[in-house]
This record gives structure tokens, C-alpha cells and sequence, in this order.
């Protein structure tokens, strides 16, 4: 891998993952945030359910792997929550098998590191109407208030191992206009959607006591030391050290 070493901070998931760079979507948002602090690892899968993921998950996160990740994203439990189908194929997965599934992948990946870092996302809720329009019958068999109850199981698991969970399902729907600005086909969030999404990990990040803290303002900027190289003050006296800047656009994020 390119160096020098910085965090690893892995986005691990489904279709809400893999489609995280999309959009203005909250994994680009990321990747701007931790440019020159961290490096953001997309591992997205979509169409995937936890049940998928436990198969391969000692390939993705090994436990021999030299360097292991600072801090993983989980999300899975939109797919998993579809409703089953007749002929018993599809992502369904029972909701108490779920609950197994995400415990198994905590279990494991807290096994990597004892410096590792977890945070786990809800199912976000969906727009059924906007999935009629523009999904296809495959997608029939999602509904919000189904969402609604793996995000609360996930939760409570959670809850439970003492691990950093965003319920994603309640804070998109706190907006009165969530259902017309939230996704981009009633499943997938637009921009608007994942400026939720950013916020909340943010806000996690911000607020846990964990040494090193992990918040982009945390953390060192690499090679940030002057240069004689950068652009010269205006009396040429010296050079401005760029590496410092903060875009204006990132101001917003200093939550």
C-alpha cells in the first residue's frame, strides 16, 4: 500500500455503502473531510443482507491482515428486512437471525484490534410511493414500518455490547420534507439524505471518548510542515503553509 501509514477507516456494507460516493453522497463527503488524515476503504456490496456478508467476512477483515482498520462503518438490514419471498429466494433474513448475523460481525471484527473502532448504521427509512415509481417488482417487498423494526433490533443489540449505533431509520424522518428530498429512487439516499448521514457520524465521532479521537478536526494533517515550496506571502517575506486551510465547504462539518 501507498504510505506513509494513515488510519484505516473501512465503510462496510450494502448497496447504502457501495453507493456512498454517489450523489454528493456522505462516504465522498468523508473522503473530503479525512483527506491527508485518514484513508477511507469503500468494501460496498450491493444487493448484499447479513447473512451474505458473514460468509466472506473473514476475507474482507482477516485477522492477519498487517494493518488493521481504526474505525468500520457497518450497515446491513434494508435488504435484510424485505419481506420473504413465495419461492424462498431473495435477501430475507428472519429478523432474529438478523440480530445473530450483526452480532457475529461485531464479535468479529472487535476481535481484529483492541483499538479498533465500531459504529453501526440502521436501516435508513424508505419512501414506498417513490419505490413504485421508480424501482422494479423486485422491490415490492420493502416497507418502512419494517425497516422501522430491524433499525430498533440493531439498536437494541447495540445497546446491549456497548457499541456506537446511528438509528438512521429516525433521524432521516426528522425532517417534515424527508419522504421528497431524502433518496434518489425511494431506497437509495440523495444528497440531502446523506448530509444526515454525515452529520450523525460526525456527531458520534465528536462526542465518544476514544483516545485517539477519531473526528477529522483530531486529527494530524500529514506532511504539514512548511515549505519553502508553497505559494509566497504577499511581501515574499515567507510562504503561505496551504496544508493548513480548510476549505470554506468543510466549515460546516466542524460539529
Amino acid at each position: 500500500m501507498a504510505g506513509p501509514m494513515r488510519p484505516q477507516i473501512v465503510l462496510f456494507g450494502s448497496s447504502i455503502i457501495q453507493m456512498s460516493f454517489d450523489n454528493g453522497g456522505w462516504g465522498g463527503i468523508l473522503a473530503n473531510l479525512y483527506s491527508r488524515k485518514a484513508d477511507i476503504i469503500l468494501r460496498g456490496y450491493s444487493g448484499w443482507n447479513s447473512r451474505r456478508a458473514l460468509e466472506v467476512l473473514d476475507e474482507i477483515f482477516p485477522k492477519d491482515a498487517y494493518v488493521q482498520p481504526s474505525l468500520v462503518i457497518i450497515y446491513f438490514g434494508g435488504n435484510d428486512s424485505i419481506h420473504p419471498h413465495p419461492s424462498g429466494l431473495g435477501p430475507h433474513v428472519p429478523l432474529e437471525e438478523y440480530v445473530e448475523n450483526m452480532r457475529k460481525i461485531a464479535n468479529h471484527l472487535k476481535s481484529l484490534s483492541d483499538h479498533i473502532r465500531l459504529i453501526f448504521l440502521t436501516s435508513p427509512p424508505i419512501s414506498e410511493v417513490q419505490i413504485r415509481k421508480k424501482l422494479s417488482a423486485t422491490q415490492s417487498g420493502r416497507t418502512n414500518e419494517h425497516c422501522g423494526i430491524y433499525a430498533k433490533a440493531l439498536v437494541e443489540l447495540c445497546d446491549e455490547l456497548n457499541l456506537k449505533v446511528i438509528n438512521l431509520w429516525s433521524a432521516i424522518q426528522q425532517r417534515d420534507d424527508w419522504l421528497d428530498v431524502s433518496f434518489t429512487d425511494g431506497v437509495h439516499l440523495s444528497a440531502e439524505g446523506s448530509k444526515v448521514v454525515v452529520k450523525e457520524i460526525l456527531k458520534v465521532l465528536r462526542e465518544a471518548d476514544w483516545k485517539p479521537s477519531l473526528h477529522w478536526m483530531s486529527l494530524p494533517t500529514e506532511y504539514a510542515e512548511d515549505s519553502p515550496y508553497y505559494p509566497p506571502s504577499p511581501d515574499g517575506t515567507t510562504t503561505i503553509n496551504v496544508s493548513y486551510s480548510i476549505p470554506r465547504r468543510h466549515l460546516q462539518w466542524d460539529l
